[in-house]
């Protein structure tokens, strides 16, 4: 029994180390070597259980044919499929009916081969020892038998194949995609950029042109936002506070272009200071009240409220409607947002726009 168990997992290993070198060369990841030694695995315990609880009693020379032998073609008939036949038929040349012909006369040649063997030692192959009485195969059953063997191992090869193929193509796509929101989200923010330096550079050319006093101010303010959107916004995620700064700033920088004053109430509550947010996600909002808002009437203020805790942010910005401005560019910033909004929150955010005879305003809620 030991000599048994000795040649079966012998031949495995030889057929094995024929075929595992090409096997790691057309693979680079672990996750079919792990497979296949898994499957492996699997058929000798099989094979040994059956062998171990069997009642045969197999003389020398049947158990190098049959453990050995046959148990080298076996693999072989294994990556025969697997490493020839599925990748040269079915996914190179799309030969699907040349493919189905090729398995089935793998499986044919295989049981005529080891029947073959078994006819022409027929003491050995064909007769066995059960309690103490001899039997024979009928040459017959031993052909049906092996064909089901063959079968196995091709049909085993196949879905092992198709398998590894499935989820290598799911890792592409997930890195296709994972490129593509990349991309996408970099194309965004790059037209972000620029979308408000336009428009600040206008209001500072408008300063310039007036000879006002606050132009000056209003580059350094300016400095001060381009150098966070430039130098800390590069990061996946920001800490609030600093987002909330940004906002500060920008608010400031607008305040300054307005000779009667802007007027913003911004209201901050929660944890603000533990909370990451990704950066340049609220200026949008805050960018667009002042554009198409009333922000000099004292008595109708800008209201932006935050709210922070360890689950959600809620954002809202609310301002009156200045009907008369009318800008035709408007509204990129805030396609912009919701577009990076659903790529980086899926399902984690709810906006809500308003829009009122007097008064708009913008409500987001994020997951964070």
């Amino acid at each position: 029994m030991q000599l048994s168990l000795f040649i079966l997992v012998a031949s495995f290993f030889v057929g094995l180390i024929t075929y595992i070198p090409i096997i790691l060369n057309m693979k680079k990841s672990k996750g079919p070597l792990i497979l296949h030694c898994f499957f492996w695995s699997f058929v000798l315990i099989i094979a040994a259980f059956f062998m171990i609880n069997g009642n045969e009693h197999p003389t020398m020379k049947r158990q190098f044919i049959s453990y050995g032998g046959f148990g080298i073609l076996n693999v072989s008939l294994f990556y025969i499929n697997y490493i020839f036949l599925i990748p040269e038929l079915i996914k190179k040349r799309k030969k699907y009916w040349l493919y189905v012909f090729a398995f089935f006369l793998l499986i044919v040649a295989s049981a005529l081969v080891k029947t073959t063997i078994a006819v022409l030692n027929p003491s050995d192959m064909m007769s066995f020892q059960v309690e103490g009485k001899k039997a024979e195969y009928t040459v017959n059953e031993y052909v049906i038998a092996k064909l089901l063997v063959a079968g196995f191992f091709l049909v085993s090869s196949s879905i092992i194949s198709f398998i590894i193929d499935w989820f290598s193509s799911q890792r592409v796509q997930r890195n296709l995609e994972s490129e593509r929101r990349e991309m996408e989200l970099q194309f965004l923010k790059s037209q972000l950029n620029p979308h408000f330096l336009f428009n600040s550079l206008n209001n500072i050319y408008s300063l310039a042109y007036q000879k006002s006093d606050k132009t000056a101010d209003a580059i350094m303010k300016l400095s001060e936002i381009m150098r966070y959107m430039i130098y800390e916004s590069n990061t996946p995620t920001v800490s609030l506070s600093k987002e909330v700064d940004y906002l500060k700033n920008y608010i400031e920088l607008q305040k300054i272009r307005f000779k009667d004053g802007a007027f913003v109430e911004m209201t901050l509550n929660g944890e603000i200071d533990d909370q990451k947010i990704v950066p340049l996600m609220l200026i949008s909002f805050v960018e667009n009240a002042f554009k198409h808002g009333v922000v000099t009437d004292p008595q109708e203020p800008v209201k932006i409220d935050i709210i922070a805790n360890q689950k959600i942010l809620h954002f809202s910005v609310i301002n009156k409607k200045n009907n008369q401005n009318k800008d035709a560019q408007g509204g990129v910033g805030l396609t912009n947002v919701e577009r990076r909004l659903q790529l980086i929150y899926p399902d984690r955010y709810k906006l809500n726009v308003v829009n009122s005879a007097t008064h708009y305003t913008c409500e987001l809620m994020i997951d964070i």
